[in-house]
């Protein structure tokens, strides 16, 4: 069967849109093969050369500055990324530093990346390596994965970039290359049917630099085409930001960073919200260890 590649974006050089065609061609007539695989990784390796981003956190193999630029890449846009990584690194140089801030210092500088849970869950993971580890983040992604905020993906992903370990795992941008490749006739594909693709074709000489293509050549599809990962089993969508209690919680910390000791009605009239909406939003951001509640006053906690 013959394809048409009108899919191939400009910014593809011929010889990559040539490539391209090669593959899909190949796995059209053999399916997964020694063959697609080479010609798979050949792929991904010169577009990476050509293309490749040059990241701040490319420039290290420093493990918790691994750890920190995972933590923040997590559900955020590397653009907004990375001028937050350099502050962020520059306020809490190592994980003593980090371990031994409290709200009150973290959260104005994590301030703009939201789902700031996150940002509680390294520094309870920077205070577990301190205090078990002796300051040095374990090479081990069964370890590191039973951190705060650390699942199985983001542990491995450190292992890579950190250690140049040959992990495998599955996050969006290489989901959406193995979509596109080995299952482009599919719909509903489970992440357990795509790991297998994943470990066959890793580049266990250098994993570091190859998951760091797969990366940019995941990000670089998504601009070319309509997402592929909309067939995947687990797609959905985010939910609506506006209006929302994460949009809520961004606002009530937002005014406390600013001034302490302020009430629920004062809270409520400053962020124009229910007052009974607001008791339970900041209900929730007490238990989590976000602000403190004092005599009827919330305020960062320290």
């Amino acid at each position: 069967m013959e394809y048409e590649y009108s899919d191939v974006n400009q910014t593809l050089d011929q010889d990559q849109a040539r490539a391209e065609g090669e593959l899909l061609r190949t796995i059209e007539s053999e399916g997964f093969s020694p063959a697609s695989t080479s010609l798979f990784q050949d792929l991904i390796l010169s577009f990476y050369r050509s293309s490749g981003r040059d990241l701040p956190w490319r420039r290290t193999t420093d493990p918790y500055h691994i750890l920190v630029s995972e933590i923040m890449l997590q559900q955020t846009q590397v653009d907004r990324v990375i001028p937050k990584y350099i502050e962020f690194l520059g306020a809490f140089p190592t994980i003593n530093n980090l371990a031994d801030a409290g709200p009150s210092r973290i959260l104005p500088v994590w301030k703009g990346l939201g789902y700031n849970r996150r940002v509680l869950s390294l520094q309870k993971t920077a205070m577990t390596i301190r205090d078990e580890y002796s300051g040095t983040v374990p090479p081990d992604p069964g370890i590191l994965a039973t951190f705060p905020g650390i699942g199985d993906a983001t542990a491995a992903a450190i292992c890579a970039y950190a250690f140049n370990m040959p992990v495998v795992y599955i996050e969006t941008n290489i989901r959406r290359i193995m979509l596109h490749y080995f299952f482009r006739h599919t719909d509903g594909v489970r992440d357990r049917d795509i790991i297998p693709y994943i470990a066959a074709t890793l580049n266990t000489e250098n994993p570091r630099d190859w998951y760091n293509a797969l990366m940019d050549y995941g990000s670089h599809l998504k601009l070319r085409l309509a997402d592929p990962n909309r067939r995947s089993a687990h797609y959905s969508r985010q939910s609506r930001f506006a209006g929302s209690n994460r949009e809520m919680r961004g606002k009530i910390l937002s005014h406390l960073m600013n001034r302490g000791g302020i009430t629920t009605d004062a809270l409520a009239s400053s962020i124009g919200s229910d007052i009974r909406r607001v008791q339970k939003v900041c209900k929730d951001l007490c238990q989590e260890g976000f602000i403190r509640e004092e005599a009827g006053s919330y305020s960062i906690e320290k």
